[in-house]
């Protein structure tokens, strides 16, 4: 039986907003909830115990990377993931996929401005119905990465919630290959199921939707993914080349989706975008925005993006924001921080992005409360 369990807590009566709880053993996430990105096992520039200070209740963990070091093999010594990173609350792993096909045909800005062709020398050697062969970027070494070697992975990283091995074409791809990539990736998730049910280790499995902004796929992936014991789906691939062309996407696909099982959105984390994906009935969303931004020096504040750089700040001993409770803005002005960016300081670094991270808590927090008083 396993210990994993999703309840809706309250529905709005102006949207398909909800509140809801996802229950895991390393504890609960509330929804809709922001999903932070600890790529090697930790947010960067913050260790695990100030996170959990933060009040980040799920992590998102790359398999790629901890494939690649420190290794799956180390990391299953230490115990599993969450002894090996000191972090006690729940932890989603990916399979892999989102970083090598990233290798193949760039980020998402790289594939609309290349019209997706594929990028030469970045480490795919060969993508094939069995699985992908990469070269690693820490010492040349060929890896074949199957949805079976995904899964037994992320076994052994023990996260709460794992993900299938699945392709991602980019958004200029031609119909047929848009329609055969569909093919190969629900095969290779059916593939990455099985391997799961054989040994469930008490850990949850998402189901990702392909079809990039093709409707009519999109429909196709939610029926074929839908009839499998799935215990949530996460919505993947391209979004399209704009906001509108996501929602559009989004709209018609959560119709497609069991209500009573959670929706993810994957790498959408962004707040324009939280705002107009959360009245959809989405429920977790991850994303690196509010620590990269943190690490450029851009600050989030309710009145909007902060440049610490700016020299109106180096004689301001206000805190980042006025009424902030995190531990940044308690105990550091801006003038300081300020100073710490142009002196390169790396605990500038870490400054910032504690007040980021715990600016997405209280945010997610805020729109819990708005949709319980049907606000949104």
């Amino acid at each position: 039986m396993i210990d994993f369990k999703f309840e809706i807590l309250f529905e709005s009566k102006k949207s398909k907003a909800r509140v809801g709880r996802i229950h895991t053993p390393h504890g609960w996430i509330d929804t809709p909830g922001f999903v932070a990105v600890g790529t090697n096992g930790t947010l960067k520039a913050i260790d695990n115990e100030m996170v959990k200070q933060v009040g980040l209740q799920l992590m998102f963990c790359n398999t790629y990377h901890l494939l690649l070091q420190p290794g799956i093999e180390i990391i299953k010594k230490a115990g599993g993931i969450h002894n090996f990173i000191n972090r006690k609350l729940p932890i989603i792993t990916d399979s892999g996929g989102f970083q090598i096909f990233s290798l193949a045909y760039g980020g998402v800005l790289d594939e609309l401005k290349s019209r997706g062709q594929k990028k030469k020398n970045q480490g795919v050697l060969k993508i094939s119905d069995e699985g992908v062969v990469f070269r690693s970027y820490r010492d040349g070494k060929k890896i074949l990465l199957t949805p079976e070697s995904s899964i037994e992975a992320q076994k052994a990283l023990g996260g709460d919630i794992i993900i299938p091995f699945d392709e991602l074409p980019p958004y200029h791809t031609s119909s047929n290959t848009l329609m055969r990539s569909l093919e190969r990736t629900h095969e290779w998730e059916k593939r990455s199921l099985a391997v799961h049910l054989k040994n469930r280790k008490n850990q949850a499995i998402y189901g990702v939707i392909h079809g990039g902004i093709d409707l009519s796929l999109r429909k196709k992936s939610c029926n074929v993914l839908t009839s499998l014991p799935f215990d949530g789906f996460a919505i993947g691939g391209s979004m399209g080349k704009n906001q509108e062309e996501m929602l559009s996407m989004l709209n018609f696909t959560l119709d497609h989706l069991p209500k009573e099982l959670p929706i993810h959105l994957l790498g959408i984390a962004d707040l324009s975008s939280l705002a107009s994906c959360i009245p959809l009935g989405i429920d977790t969303f991850d994303s690196s925005y509010p620590t990269k931004a943190a690490r450029h020096g851009s600050l989030l504040t309710k009145k909007g993006l902060l440049k610490i750089s700016r020299k109106i700040f180096a004689n301001n001993f206000n805190p980042i924001e006025k009424g902030c409770s995190c531990y940044s803005c308690t105990h550091f002005s801006l003038a300081y921080l300020h100073h710490l960016f142009k002196a390169r300081e790396l605990s500038a670094l870490t400054i910032a992005s504690i007040h980021n991270l715990h600016f997405m808590v209280e945010l997610m927090a805020n729109y819990r409360q708005k949709i319980y008083l049907s606000k949104i």
